[in-house]
């Protein structure tokens, strides 16, 4: 149903103006500009012709056959022409008007009313408070931008119109082309949902990208962009990432997680390739726009100057991503005999100052052939031998052949712009430095591999939601938001998490004899629903080894709880089994007001807010998106094993992971949870959770 927002066969522009500098004279002057194949139809009672264009004084009179309505009138009026629209059969309208929920009040109502109106009648809108609509291939231009963009194969959309300005400028000043140009706006009906799955299908897109402030369903942007990314690149650039979170959080995993890690966990997990700039949306678009995938992360650098080079390779080892590629015998041989003594045969190749044209493309001919490079990244310092332009057309007619993709940095600014128009000709993606083109490469390869993976899904585990549903129903009738650990306990069992053994105590003599019948040592830890953070105020004594350091601990326990919490309601004090050994890690969730449940995952204890070491996934996960959380930390070696330790067992971790993810996604009604620590033995010997506490929404 959006085809009509860019195929239409009419369009009808409302509010249609004679005066220059007025929006709806712009639209009019774009759609003619562009050459819109179509009838134009301006409607504006004041005038009988605009811009040769015969004007119309109402909807009503216009011709039939119109498929998309450019509304440029006060914001009153807009439900009523849409209305009237409707009424005529056009069904995609996009309202360039401001005044709505961008200025509050009266607007922000009007707007709420239009989203409503519009989905009674049937209708897709644009906007409202948006620039418009661009597509170059039916030449519709139906904004107020300043110029029509280079017909092309990427999609845009973005919700700031003064950023499309912005980017449709410089697309115009640096020849890049598009195939269609969306500014979103306000959002009232359509979204970037709509519009990726929109351009995920749209055969005369080859990339997507985007800039967003937020998204309203994040479950239904992440289903857009993984179907979506699989089939093109899906490139976004996110602003507002260092907002702090909106709601206070009393759990470790709530304090760390705020919108910038869900989103970014979110663009992760469905394939989103994130831009960190404007200048890097565009750098990867460039890119995959027109160059091959990778096979492989294995990058060959080729400079005519050692610095360069270094420079080069020093941001393929900091990547993470790209592999500096071996080159294999045959080709270093190749290149010892067209290369002088003085040249580096290796990667980097470094062809030397005084390099001609000749020297250059034999270097690049023969590692562009080497099946162990996966791409090739052309670099030229400006010397007073080097012939940059001839350099730029060997790297062109050299990708062509190499069925792999090429990037450049010829650096400099005067001696290198015909240079870099001659590159633009052929398509090879071109930066002033050797670092974005790195990036850019990183990025490629990161996309292969995901449009390669094929995750599996959730696990189903068999497990008891009666007794957690009656334990959060117990809460609410008490009137109460957090769940004490007793009560969170029996949640985690109740979803097959191993704990230890657990009593509770009332009275001294109770705890003694507890501590007895399961064996010394013990823990002992204050049970209630108002303190969570147990440590902080003195109610949890350890390693309990006998009766009297048993009574000891109980009694020092209830003297600092009168201290800190003398009103807080007491439930008793558990004695719990002392589990030795192992490693202490961290699994938790926050329910983000976009995404859903988001689980956490790091060391545990008490520095997991200090060394803020952890890794988030937006539920429900699978088993390897799991064991990538695990791996993802920057400690994992300490898991795994240092200094002849044995590993510690992992698929525990991971099968913890998963069951945490089922709760999470079975009870919407908890907000935030953590099970710190758990305690997770060596390979085979499995896990405990020591402590958990659960947070439920009001």
């Amino acid at each position: 149903m959006l085809d009509g927002f860019f195929k239409p066969s009419a369009v009808a522009i409302i509010g249609a103006s004679r005066e220059e500098g007025k929006v709806g004279f712009s639209i009019l002057d774009n759609m003619l500009k562009a050459g819109f194949a179509g009838p134009i139809y301006p409607v504006n009672p004041k005038a009988t012709e605009i811009q040769g264009l015969k004007c119309y004084p109402d909807l009503a009179q216009v011709p039939d056959g119109v498929e998309l309505a450019v509304l440029v009138i006060p914001p009153k009026a807009c439900i009523g022409t849409l209305e009237a629209c409707a009424a005529r059969g056009i069904r995609s309208a996009i309202v360039i008007s401001a005044g709505f929920k961008e200025v509050g009040g009266e607007g922000a109502e009007i707007e709420k009313a239009l989203r409503v109106r519009v989905r009674e009648l049937g209708m897709r809108v644009v906007g409202p408070n948006c620039l418009g609509v661009i597509d170059t291939k039916s030449r519709l231009n139906a904004s107020f931008a300043a110029g029509m963009p280079p017909v092309g194969e990427i999609g845009f959309f973005s919700q700031s119109g003064a950023l499309c300005t912005a980017i449709l400028d410089w697309a115009i000043g640096n020849d890049v082309g598009f195939s269609k140009f969306i500014s979103l706006g306000n959002k009232a009906d359509t979204s970037e949902v709509d519009f990726i799955e929109a351009l995920a299908a749209d055969p005369e897109t080859r990339v997507i990208i985007g800039y967003i402030e937020g998204v309203e369903n994040g479950q239904r942007f992440m289903q857009a962009a993984g179907a979506a990314s699989k089939i093109k690149p899906l490139i976004i650039v996110k602003s507002g990432g260092t907002a702090a979170g909106a709601r206070a959080a009393s759990s470790h995993t709530g304090t760390l997680a705020g919108s910038e890690n869900a989103f970014s966990t979110a663009f992760r997990q469905c394939g989103i390739i994130r831009a960190q700039s404007i200048e890097e949306l565009f750098n990867f678009a460039r890119a995959f726009s027109s160059q091959p995938l990778p096979k492989g992360p294995r990058l060959c650098i080729v400079t005519n100057a050692g610095g360069p080079g270094i420079i080069a390779a020093d941001a393929v080892e900091r990547s993470g991503g790209v592999k500096m590629a071996t080159l294999q015998p045959e080709t270093v041989e190749r290149l010892r005999k067209a290369l002088p003594p003085t040249a580096a045969l290796y990667n980097p190749v470094d062809v030397i100052g005084d390099a001609k044209e000749d020297r250059y493309q034999a270097a690049l001919e023969a590692v562009g052939a080497d099946r162990n490079v996966d791409g090739v990244l052309a670099l030229t310092s400006p010397q007073a031998m080097t012939e940059n332009d001839k350099f730029a057309e060997v790297v062109g007619r050299t990708a062509e052949q190499a069925g792999k993709p090429f990037f450049t940095a010829f650096m400099g600014e005067v001696s290198v712009v015909k240079a870099r128009e001659i590159l633009r000709g052929y398509g090879v993606p071109q930066y002033p430095y050797p670092e974005p083109a790195v990036r850019t490469f990183e990025a490629m390869v990161r996309y292969r591999q995901w449009q390669e993976s094929t995750p599996a899904p959730p696990r189903e585990f068999t497990v008891d939601k009666g007794r957690v549903a009656l334990t959060i129903l117990e809460a609410r009738r008490a009137g109460r938001t957090t769940v004490g650990e007793r009560e969170a306990r029996g949640v985690i069992a109740a979803y097959g998490l191993p704990l230890p053994q657990n009593v509770l105590a009332r009275t001294v003599d109770e705890a003694v004899e507890a501590a007895k019948s399961m064996g010394f040592p013990v823990a002992l830890k204050i049970v209630s629903p108002d303190i969570l953070h147990k440590t902080d105020v003195g109610g949890v004594q350890l390693n309990l080894r006998d009766g009297d350091a048993v009574a000891q601990g109980f009694a020092a326990i209830d003297t600092s709880i009168r201290r800190f919490f003398p009103h807080a309601s007491i439930h008793g004090i558990a004695v719990q089994e002392m589990v030795t050994g192992g490693k202490e890690v961290i699994l938790g969730m926050t329910r983000d007001p976009q995404f859903g449940p988001l689980l956490m995952f790091g060391l545990g204890g008490i520095y997991v807010e200090v060394l803020k070491d952890v890794a988030f996934r937006i539920a429900p996960i699978g088993p390897d998106e799991a064991e990538a959380m695990v791996r993802e930390i920057r400690s994992f070696p300490l898991l795994r094993g240092v200094r002849g330790e044995k590993a510690s067992d992992l698929g525990a971790i991971v099968d913890a992971l998963c069951r945490v993810s089922q709760l999470a996604v079975d009870f919407p009604e908890i907000l935030e949870m953590d099970i710190n620590p758990l305690l997770v033995k060596t390979q085979g010997e499995g896990a405990v959770a020591i402590d958990a506490r659960l947070g439920l929404a009001p």
